[in-house]
């Protein structure tokens, strides 16, 4: 059993997250804004506070042993294209308030969602992909994404993942989950939320992962839904 601290608990992944990590045992505390609009199982600890802030930050990881980051930037709506809400690089600022209280804590190991075509996939994109995600409200997304990716391989002592999760679904678990080093295999299309939410919390498990970035995607299964949109870490 481990001691998690999950930022973005609130979210459409987040809450997967804080299920999955308290059904296996783990001892849970997530930051989030608002704890009575969480719903999550019983022992799993809501602190209110927020990420952009160091020092909610600093209360919420004392003692805990590792870190998993479901955060995204808000938008107006669930559409993935909708105008963003988030104050400009919201991700890459609450990341860096992540590392500096590993830092200062001990804390050695932190998982983060993050998206394909993030940091140094954005080169393996199709020139038509990149040129619409750069005339459109995804790009800040994109940008933030990126921000974290720079961070995070610039840290020290820190054993980090980065899961670039393609599209995501909100279908319920299908498995299995594949990943891959970027370019070393062709992607599957889509993966459920619920999905990357278990892969987020066994790569700490199993001690996988460690500095490095994969592709993250379900083999099966993840066709088409309602709630699909184009994987950018979590909301």
């Amino acid at each position: 059993m481990s001691n998690f601290l999950v930022l973005g608990g609130s979210g459409r992944t987040g809450a997967h997250v804080l299920e999955h990590a308290a059904r296996r045992g783990h001892h849970v505390r997530a930051l989030v804004r608002n704890p009575d609009k969480v719903q999550a199982l019983a022992g799993v600890e809501l602190i209110q506070g927020t990420p952009a802030n160091i020092d909610d930050l600093r209360k919420a990881a004392e003692g805990t042993d590792a870190v998993i980051s479901a955060l995204n930037n808000s938008r107006t709506s669930d559409n993935p294209w909708a105008k963003p809400v988030s104050p400009p690089m919201f991700m890459t600022d609450a990341t860096r308030n992540t590392l500096t209280v590993m830092g200062e804590q001990g804390i050695p190991r932190i998982v983060l969602t993050s998206t394909q075509g993030a940091g140094d996939d954005w080169a393996r994109l199709n020139p038509l992909v990149k040129a619409f995600i750069n005339r459109s409200n995804i790009k800040a997304g994109f940008e933030d994404h990126t921000g974290v990716d720079q961070l995070v391989r610039a840290s020290s002592g820190i054993d980090w993942t980065l899961a670039r999760a393609v599209t995501l679904t909100d279908k319920p678990l299908s498995g299995p989950v594949r990943a891959a080093e970027a370019g070393t295999e062709k992607p599957g299309a889509r993966i459920n939320r619920a999905d990357l939410a278990q892969f987020l919390v066994r790569t700490i498990e199993d001690d996988a992962w460690i500095r490095r970035a994969p592709l993250v995607w379900n083999t099966r299964g993840a066709g088409a839904a309602p709630g699909e949109q184009r994987g950018r870490g979590s909301a």
